[in-house]
């Protein structure tokens, strides 16, 4: 995949890249039930679920295989590129380009669990390693 720019995904959209990431290749129907499996109170159509995702491949966000009845859906970007491409835009948009006021915020908003500041701990002195 190139390195060039994903449109940003909504948040349906997301819901829809979380299944493929978890599922892999998945048809409109694995998609749907699954998201209703998660949020069923949700109630997200199939036809809603098949209309993302038709709109999700316009964009660019999956491919689509139509070499089968059922067509067959892959997210195109890794979940990890696509995280790290939200939170780079929302680190220019809304903390200055700053990661460091971004961490800040983020672990004073919510509990952050020791197993996660240990992994934390961890990255900060193999970052600071690199510095040196």
């Amino acid at each position: 995949m190139s390195d060039s720019k994903l449109p940003r995904p909504t948040d349906g959209e997301l819901a829809i890249l979380r299944v493929l990431w978890e599922r892999g290749d998945s048809t409109v129907r694995e998609v749907h039930e699954a998201l209703h499996r998660r949020e069923p109170e949700e109630g997200t159509g199939y036809t809603t679920v098949l209309k993302l995702m038709q709109i999700m491949t316009e964009k660019g966000l999956v491919e689509r295989d139509e070499s089968q009845r059922a067509h067959v859906y892959r997210a195109k970007a890794t979940e990890q590129r696509t995280q790290r491409q939200l939170v780079s835009d929302l680190m220019e948009r809304a903390f200055g380009g700053s990661p460091a006021r971004l961490a800040m915020q983020a672990l004073s908003s919510r509990k952050t669990s020791p197993q996660e500041l240990a992994e934390l701990r961890q990255l900060l002195d193999s970052l600071e390693g690199a510095e040196e």
